[in-house]
């Protein structure tokens, strides 16, 4: 397509000699803005990505990717239920669980709300989103009437470990002729998880069923069965299943597209507003390109001249500046995208980096939810915004090259 002569033309007007440094320079701030714009457009979209995906697993590997609750009250003759949910087809796992809020107190007059589930040991232990990050404590404890599980955010807040114990409160007491009493009682904690999610590293405590059961009084009862399926993203079939295994009973099943559509669509259309924000940058580096290569045209009027008369056609003369304009944009989304890459790669390093210099936690897990800044480099997407620069910096040279090649060489070397 470019031949060596157009190469070597394009080559020697890239390389500025003395009194030609002003259209070089804009030519440099051209390309360093639209590598920063590309490594930015990565490093962001990586960013939002892996933030959406990682919450999205600690929510469901915690609340499941479904619920059954009653319509009419605990659900009673909770196991079969399960039973028969458990062998749908796409279903993993199906566990009976109470639910309740508290206020939990320690030992230091500290007090704050807290939400309790009550879950079976055995369903615990496969529970791994919360069984497999346990920091202390053992999941063989994880039974008796006064023993429960805690997330290392609120072991923190109280200044309690394994062995300590916490005063639960609960609104949900005894009918006196004075008033309800609530229920309180002292539990022993047996171990503390940490899932990387605050929230509920913070507020979450885990005790078995029955005792779940009896202190919230709901005997043979649950307040949900959580669901967990194979594809999450295919949950609303297997809603639909567990509606058709179950017709007429008091039950109603939600999932999570339904309970956490509106956060998961904010994240989303955020994703593409920041997407279109920042490819004004690669934009704006464009427009330098145009700016550039139209000076670098004007300066090269009297060249264009003597090429058209020494036999070089109006197409060579356009593809020798497509190519000086083309070699910033791919020089520059080339470099950008090696700088977004290897950022995105080593983001914990440099945020460890970032935070020892500055001594200011830079990522402070009580705003954000999660304990990291979490990537996820998505290679498709780095693909689109690779092609996406490159397309737009190819736009970028159409005029230019056009208006060098409309050049009359006659008109151009009679003053001369």
């Amino acid at each position: 397509m470019f031949n060596a002569f157009e190469r070597a033309v394009a080559a020697r007007y890239l390389r500025a000699r003395r009194g030609e440094r002003f259209v070089s320079v804009i030519a440099g701030f051209s390309l360093v803005g639209i590598a920063l714009g590309v490594a930015t457009l990565i490093i962001v979209m990586s960013v939002m990505g892996g933030f959406k995906v990682d919450l999205l697993n600690r929510i469901l590997g915690f609340n499941g990717d479904l619920g059954v609750y009653g319509t009419a009250g605990p659900i009673t003759g909770y196991d079969a239920i399960a039973k028969r949910i458990a062998t749908l087809p796409g279903v993993t796992q199906a566990i009976p669980v109470v639910d309740g809020q508290v206020l939990v107190s320690g030992g230091q007059g500290i007090s704050a709300g807290g939400f309790v589930r009550g879950i079976a040991p055995a369903d615990f232990a496969a529970l791994r989103a919360v069984s497999g990050h346990l920091v202390a404590g053992s999941l063989a404890a994880f039974q008796g009437e006064d023993a429960i599980a805690i997330g290392v955010g609120m072991a923190r807040r109280f200044g309690v470990s394994v062995g300590g114990r916490i005063t639960l409160v609960s609104p949900q007491g005894a009918a006196t002729p004075f008033g309800t009493i609530p229920r309180v009682r002292a539990y022993r904690i047996v171990a503390i998880f940490s899932i990387g999610e605050n929230d509920y590293d913070s507020s979450y405590v885990f005790m078995p069923l029955a005792e779940a059961q009896i202190y919230f009084q709901k005997p043979g009862g649950a307040t949900q069965i959580a669901v967990m399926v194979r594809d999450p993203e295919q949950v609303r079939i297997t809603t639909e299943a567990i509606r058709r295994a179950f017709p007429g009973a008091p039950l109603s099943v939600i999932d999570w597209q339904s309970s956490n559509n509106s956060f998961f669509t904010a994240v989303a259309v955020e994703q593409n507003v920041m997407f279109l924000i920042l490819t004004l940058i690669i934009l704006v580096a464009a427009f330098n390109v145009i700016s550039s290569l139209i000076m670098m045209v004007k300066d090269k009027t009297k060249d264009i001249a003597v090429l058209r008369t020494i036999g070089a056609g109006r197409g060579a003369i356009m593809r020798i500046f497509l190519m000086c304009g083309a070699s910033v944009g791919v020089i520059g989304t080339g470099v950008g995208a090696g700088l977004g890459i290897a950022f995105t790669m080593n983001i914990d390093r440099i945020q460890d980096l970032v935070t020892r210099i500055t001594g200011v936690d830079v990522f402070n897990p009580e705003v954000y939810y999660l304990t990291h800044l979490p990537a996820r480099l998505d290679w498709a997407e780095v693909i689109r915004v690779v092609v996406m620069a490159l397309v737009l910096s190819l736009l970028a040279t159409l005029y230019p090259s056009w208006r060098a090649a409309r050049t009359d060489p006659v008109e151009a070397l009679r003053s001369e």
